[in-house]
């Protein structure tokens, strides 16, 4: 549960937020991402309210605006990688196909694209899962512990891709426990007990 947060992402900027287990931190992304909507207080993402809108409004806000990734990736495991990412760009507008191709290639993945998630390393199922994310072009991207399941490689690749995507002007907020990647972050917020610290 979180109490009296007050947040505002600006464009082109990476937050990180930190907090032991429990402290609302996962909440926090669930109702920036309108997965969830708060009990009292507003929500807007990219001048938008959340609150009031049906299921499929909520859903088709998401497509358009916030790219999730998630720490246990969440990849489809019957479809290839790239099959994966062309998913997301079906609920996204026409340019999204078109990139697929090129955010493949943006994240080094071009020669195991048509792999199953089985047959990848977890440092290329995040790969796959942040060009997911990326697909649509999103204003936000809401990323619940990113590097936490990684080596330290594959996490500094993943981490580049994150801070790369801020010089499009996208906002990144981060759930982490990675002091890598609290380095990189333009502030670090910290939740202890649903507040801000």
């Amino acid at each position: 549960m979180l109490d009296g947060v007050d947040l505002d992402l600006m464009p082109g900027e990476l937050v990180a937020v930190v907090g032991p287990s429990g402290s609302g931190k996962s909440t926090l992304l669930h109702l920036a991402g309108g997965l969830d909507l708060p009990e009292a207080g507003e929500v807007e993402v990219a001048g938008e309210r959340l609150s009031g809108r049906s299921d499929a409004e909520l859903a088709r806000l998401r497509a358009r605006h916030v790219g999730f990734v998630f720490q246990a990736f969440h990849l489809v495991a019957e479809l290839s990688g790239e099959e994966n990412v062309r998913l997301a760009a079906r609920f996204g507008t026409r340019d999204a196909a078109d990139r697929v191709a090129a955010l493949i290639d943006a994240v080094d993945l071009r020669a195991v694209a048509r792999s199953l998630p089985a047959q990848l390393s977890g440092g290329e199922q995040q790969r796959f899962a942040v060009a997911r994310a990326l697909v649509n072009d999103p204003t936000v991207i809401l990323a619940d512990e990113p590097t936490g399941n990684l080596d330290a490689r594959s996490g500094a690749t993943v981490l580049d891709l994150l801070r790369r995507s801020t010089d499009s002007g996208r906002a990144v907020l981060v759930v982490t426990h990675d002091p890598a990647v609290t380095a990189r972050a333009d502030r670090v917020l910290r939740l202890h007990d649903g507040s801000l610290a």
